[in-house]
């Protein structure tokens, strides 16, 4: 933090999803928000049914129905941490409004963080990475799937391409001005 910046503290506890189409650098930004904000962490994909898990590993795309008891957990997770007034970052890829719409569906006041990059850094990180089970042949499937937040969807729209550190400071940054 540089001298003169509001500390973290000054960003108020919200529920924060981090979405974007696989490779955008949910888990790595989420990870960083958490070690600076210190608020709970959930990897989203870690929430899938198994069988959604066998399926993209066989590089089948999800269908709404197959995503909808995810989502059905991952707003769960985000109820408790709303009870709890702790705050909370999900990563959520949240790829349509409706999934959206779910995952505020019990009144929740959420904070979509969008990351956005272009389609050759996408491909050489979802290439690069190792121990995920969703393969780089479902990247086209996400791409054309996503509804970027509207104007009147709670959203923060993020460039990704930049260094990790660089994207959590400007996300701190909105997230202070909020």
């Amino acid at each position: 933090m540089q001298p003169g910046q509001p500390s973290v503290q000054d960003v108020r506890k919200s529920l924060l999803v981090v979405m974007g189409v696989s490779g955008s650098g949910k888990t790595t930004i989420a990870q960083g928000l958490h070690k600076e904000l210190g608020w709970p962490f959930q990897e989203g994909d870690a929430l899938h049914p198994q069988h959604n898990v066998q399926k993209m590993a066989a590089g089948i795309p999800l269908t709404d129905e197959d995503r909808l008891p995810w989502l059905n957990q991952c707003r769960a997770w985000l109820d408790q941490c709303a009870q709890a007034g702790s705050g909370a970052i999900l990563t959520c890829s949240a790829l349509k409004r409706s999934y959206r719409d779910v995952l505020r569906a019990s009144g929740l006041d959420l904070i979509f963080i969008h990351l956005t990059t272009d389609h050759n850094t996408l491909l050489k990180r979802v290439t690069g990475r190792s121990g995920h089970y969703m393969p780089a042949s479902l990247l086209p499937s996400q791409i054309n799937t996503l509804e970027p937040p509207e104007a009147n969807e709670r959203a923060l729209e993020v460039d990704a391409t930049a260094p990790a550190a660089d994207v959590i400071a400007k996300i701190l940054s909105n997230l202070k001005a909020l």
